[in-house]
């Protein structure tokens, strides 16, 4: 298939997908710790923005995706719905509630690292907007943003081990968005930290057997890896480090990375997640296509990896809404990341 471009029409189409679940407080699965019985509180109640969407994470990159595709196309058919949205959710009040909900003690572990590097994938998107508008949202969203890159700063030196799982737990891909925050909003404390974290953690790491997937993945554990470190390498030293991670990418070898994820029930949330697993799979190997030269073999084996992944995934966005409130974001890094 040819890769989709993101016009108009798809545009409107992924943002009233998530429209459609940023408000809908119900069924929800929340990430929260009762110190007590006034803990007993609705997700609205606790989280003023981020109460939609089945989970807060989810819910974030729900605005994530409204604020790329408001950025793309401004004139989009949802738009207007979207400013409306984002005036009357991005408040000083509501923000305000967001961050003392953070600063909870027992909070500590919130949405750790999955949610932490949506929030700031959130505001680096803000930030790329040059409206009154999105400059507003930006300036209004930076205190959350900030109490989630301090959350990074306290976290990286403690943790001596990343987490090499397919799910939210994946260190990688909290530190590829969570990079680009602090590259955008010049946060150079948290960028030289996620930096060298990403070294310490990934830099010896040669061979790649990629024994995946497992049955509820979302990330690819080994393409998540190169992308991270895509990231927070320079050209030479990435070049360097890919090809001895990934030594056989030519021959298509390890098979697993090749072949798209079946999923057998969609209304499963947790088989659900490997559609995202072939969009994101999908994202992965396109980013990683542009750092190989354009007459390398392995550039082509990329590209088509790219090509079947996305051609399994991008047709189920919605269709479930254990699948519908979440992967068009997926489906957004693939076709805007490049």
């Amino acid at each position: 298939m040819a890769i989709s471009v993101l016009d108009a029409d798809l545009a409107a189409r992924f943002a009233g997908l998530a429209l459609g679940h940023v408000e809908q407080e119900f069924p929800n699965k929340m990430d929260h710790v009762l110190t007590g019985p006034g803990d007993a509180q609705t997700p609205s109640a606790l989280h003023p923005i981020f109460y939609g969407s089945f989970d807060w994470h989810s819910c974030v990159h729900g605005y994530w995706t409204l604020a790329r595709l408001y950025r793309m196309h401004p004139n989009h058919a949802k738009a207007a719905m979207t400013r409306a949205l984002f005036e009357r959710q991005f408040t000083a009040e509501k923000i305000g509630a967001e961050v003392a909900y953070v600063r909870r003690p027992s909070s500590r572990g919130f949405e750790r690292p999955y949610g932490w590097g949506w929030l700031v994938a959130l505001q680096a998107e803000l930030a790329r907007h040059e409206t009154p508008e999105g400059r507003s949202w930006a300036a209004a969203m930076a205190p959350l943003a900030e109490a989630f890159a301090e959350r990074f700063k306290a976290f990286l030196p403690i943790a001596h081990y990343p987490v090499r799982a397919g799910v939210h737990s994946n260190t990688a891909f909290a530190l590829a968005l969570a990079i680009d925050y602090a590259r955008r909003c010049g946060d150079a404390e948290l960028e030289t930290l996620i930096m060298a974290t990403a070294r310490r953690w990934y830099t010896a790491d040669r061979d790649c057997q990629a024994w995946e997937p497992s049955g509820d993945d979302f990330l690819s554990p080994a393409l998540m890896e190169a992308e991270c470190m895509r990231r927070c390498l320079d050209g030479p030293a990435f070049a360097d480090w890919f090809s001895g991670f990934l030594p056989r990418l030519a021959d298509q070898s390890p098979a697993s990375l090749f072949t798209p994820a079946s999923v057998s029930d969609r209304s499963d949330g947790k088989i659900a997640h490997l559609d995202g697993l072939n969009l994101s799979r999908g994202w992965c190997w396109l980013t990683l296509a542009t750092t190989l030269a354009v007459g390398d073999p392995r550039r082509r084996v990329c590209e088509a990896a790219a090509e079947k992944h996305l051609a399994a995934g991008l047709p189920h966005v919605s269709g479930d809404y254990m699948g519908e409130h979440w992967l068009a974001s997926f489906a957004l890094l693939a076709l805007t990341e490049v």
